[in-house]
């Protein structure tokens, strides 16, 4: 009787030690997110998922959808990781004594600023022969799905296109010099139409027109002011008129050109983690996009969204916990739907197809990136994407604890009215008491 005793009592101790991890972090969860007066009306949903036992530490409303904001970046890194290789490939051509045929394949990198070396464009300077430009394999349109229309001007609303160049927007520039004058100017220079607003105001903005590339500029008083402002691609129309320019060539759009019988050689531009980095780090919305469809092409022959994200969900993400309604590649749109189970199994799926230590170059971690004013005393111990909209606050990831657990998390909130910052302070108490427990 009594050894029995003493097995129930050893049993139950067992099995309390075993249930207080998840005990203590739903009390956490409670203290440093559900219970907080800003989040009172807003919807929420926490996994933490433990890699070594393979099994949820805690799941608040885990199988619930929410919009993910940039967290969507996920599924298309993952695209991008899985089906880009190691170097992105710049162009698809076909040369001939006097021409070359180009078939775009969406890289992101050609002409950008943050890509100094340029393979494609070094190509074609030094080929003395007219270039042609297909877009047989472009099925898009600019913009993606449920983008918000009014957002056309800014910097992190960039068109979509089959063929990018210079990051498809004009950086525009004021500056003053040593007399106190003004001059405005633009990088690349351009032949499009530009007016200047009849007052001067305080600060200097360039506006474009919303269906042409027609911009108006009104002059600061800063002496020196930089603007992003994406330009309207027409698809590949926009991109040609800048090439021929810089490559100092004869450049024609050919809508004839059959490209299944075609032997094209393949240019290679980038190293693909060179994309990916800063497309995590400061959650770069074009180049998502443009992975998304890059991705696209190399697995379907044509850049489309909607179809190659119905490809993923029927191969790579056949086993998602909760069948997501996906439509973009940044994330952007607020359609997107996903569950935190979802992001936990996309992300142990990474963990295990591409290995945590790439992840980490390439992932933020505490004071870098978009993490950079959060989890400053946790840098390397934190891998995650942040995911901001109005009323949406989201972040999924690795931890690794102090006591060197792995833990895959995901927390995603919608519909708060509190301050952003504020939510993500609560966020980030939570997630740093795990940190240092466990």
């Amino acid at each position: 009787m009594k050894k029995n005793c003493l097995l129930a009592l050893f049993v139950a101790m067992i099995f309390l030690q075993a249930c207080s991890p998840s005990r203590d972090i739903s009390q956490t969860a409670k203290k440093e997110i559900l219970q907080q007066q800003d989040l009172q009306s807003a919807h929420i949903g926490i996994s933490i998922f433990d890699v070594t036992t393979n099994s949820f530490l805690y799941n608040y409303q885990g199988e619930k959808y929410f919009i993910p904001a940039s967290n969507t970046k996920l599924f298309s890194l993952y695209a991008g990781m899985k089906y880009l290789g190691d170097s992105l490939i710049g162009i698809r051509y076909a040369e001939t004594d006097t021409s070359i045929m180009i078939l775009p394949t969406g890289d992101p990198t050609l002409l950008h600023r943050d890509f100094i070396n340029q393979p494609v464009i070094d190509f074609l300077k030094k080929r003395n022969k007219n270039i042609y430009i297909t877009d047989e394999n472009w099925k898009e349109i600019g913009w993606g799905s449920g983008w918000s229309w009014d957002d056309y001007n800014d910097d992190y609303s960039v068109e979509r296109s089959p063929m990018p160049v210079y990051g498809n927007f004009i950086q525009w520039a004021q500056s003053k010099d040593a007399k106190g004058s003004f001059s405005s100017f633009s990088i690349p220079d351009i032949n499009w139409k530009v007016d200047f607003a009849d007052s001067t105001g305080k600060e200097f903005f360039v506006k474009r027109n919303f269906s042409e590339n027609i911009f108006v500029i009104t002059q600061g008083t800063e002496e020196y002011k930089q603007q992003d402002v994406p330009f309207v691609t027409n698809g590949l129309k926009s991109a040609i008129e800048l090439l021929k320019d810089t490559v100092s060539k004869n450049i024609f759009l050919n809508h004839s050109f059959t490209i299944d019988h075609s032997p094209f050689t393949i240019l290679h531009s980038q190293a693909t983690d060179s994309l990916f980095k800063p497309m995590m780090y400061r959650s770069d919305n074009f180049f998502a996009e443009q992975t998304l469809l890059m991705a696209s092409n190399e697995r379907l022959g044509f850049m489309n969204d909607k179809k190659f994200i119905d490809t993923l969900l029927k191969t790579d993400f056949k086993d998602l916990p909760q069948k997501p309604i996906w439509v973009d590649g940044s994330g952007l749109s607020r359609y997107n739907l996903f569950s935190p189970q979802d992001f936990i199994y996309l992300l142990n799926k990474m963990k295990d197809e591409f290995g945590l230590e790439r992840l980490k170059k390439i992932l933020p971690t505490g004071g870098a990136g978009t993490l950079g004013y959060y989890y400053k005393q946790d840098s390397g111990h934190i891998y995650a994407k942040t995911g901001s909209l109005s009323g949406v606050i989201c972040l999924s990831g690795y931890l690794i604890t102090q006591k060197n657990h792995l833990l895959v998390f995901s927390v995603l909130i919608n519909n708060c009215n509190g301050s952003g910052s504020a939510m993500r302070k609560e966020v980030a108490k939570f997630l740093e008491y795990i940190l240092s427990k466990y």
